[in-house]
């Protein structure tokens, strides 16, 4: 990492250090209204069983980390590249085009990161669900956050680069919806074996890999897609939205 991505690096942290009340709130406030409703209060009447908090506590992780770092790459850029003219400036530093994207990427990572942290302990006091977690268990959750991570803020990188800022709040609507719904946060992948065709057709949605990459790793006694398939699916898809995600990047910069 050269001397310049890492100025560029301190300044988009500081920002956020000074608006990061602003961030925690944005992070927490829905996974955790949604944890408290459905972990908490429909267990306590009956409604759900509540094993289901169990199976629900690494969607909701998932959700939390990969829609901040999407955010947070896919926000800023398309204000940047909108009316601001912002990145203007980040050219003229002393990096390549590429090495920007690359810096704007990691900090998604970043404040997914953070996201989890936040998310992942309260949460899990909310829902009272019992965590025995191995070393195994731990490399596994560190590897998935991270591999999520990068995978949605490349992804944001791809959205950024291709939204209008006057389409932005349209594009997110209809992207993320039928993510969110479709993409094993609310259910685990291996029990859709009894409707084929939707076990099969979800696997193009990222965010099923990040879902069943937490549950792996927080609930491994629960079902669960196989290890192989989760980790081949994080990389690919992060390799393929950052190889997008900068070409795109590259072009908008130089029109």
């Amino acid at each position: 990492m050269t001397t310049a991505m890492l100025a560029l690096l301190h300044r988009d942290v500081r920002v956020a250090r000074r608006e990061l009340h602003y961030f925690l709130l944005r992070v927490a406030i829905q996974p955790l209204l949604f944890t408290f409703i459905f972990g908490y209060v429909m267990p306590q009447l009956g409604i759900v069983q509540r094993a289901y908090t169990s199976m629900l506590l690494p969607g909701i992780l998932g959700l939390s980390m990969t829609l901040s770092s999407m955010q947070a790459v896919a926000l800023p850029l398309v204000i940047d590249f909108g009316w601001s003219k912002e990145i203007e400036d980040r050219l003229l530093a002393p990096i390549s085009i590429a090495g920007v994207g690359i810096e704007k990427i990691i900090v998604g990572i970043l404040q997914a990161i953070i996201a989890g942290i936040v998310v992942l302990p309260l949460a899990w006091l909310m829902m009272g669900t019992h965590l025995n977690m191995r070393p195994i268990d731990l490399a596994q959750l560190i590897m998935v956050s991270l591999l999520s991570s990068w995978l949605f803020a490349a992804f944001g990188m791809v959205v950024g680069t291709i939204a209008a800022p006057q389409q932005i709040s349209l594009v997110f609507t209809v992207l993320l919806t039928p993510m969110i719904f479709f993409g094993c946060a609310y259910y685990p992948w291996a029990t859709l074996h009894i409707i084929p065709w939707f076990q099969y057709s979800v696997l193009v949605n990222p965010l099923v890999y990040a879902s069943e990459g937490f549950r792996l790793a927080l609930t491994p006694e629960l079902p669960h897609m196989p290890a192989w398939l989760v980790y081949g699916g994080l990389l690919g898809f992060s390799l393929f939205f950052t190889w997008v995600g900068l070409r795109k990047f590259e072009k908008r910069a130089l029109d």
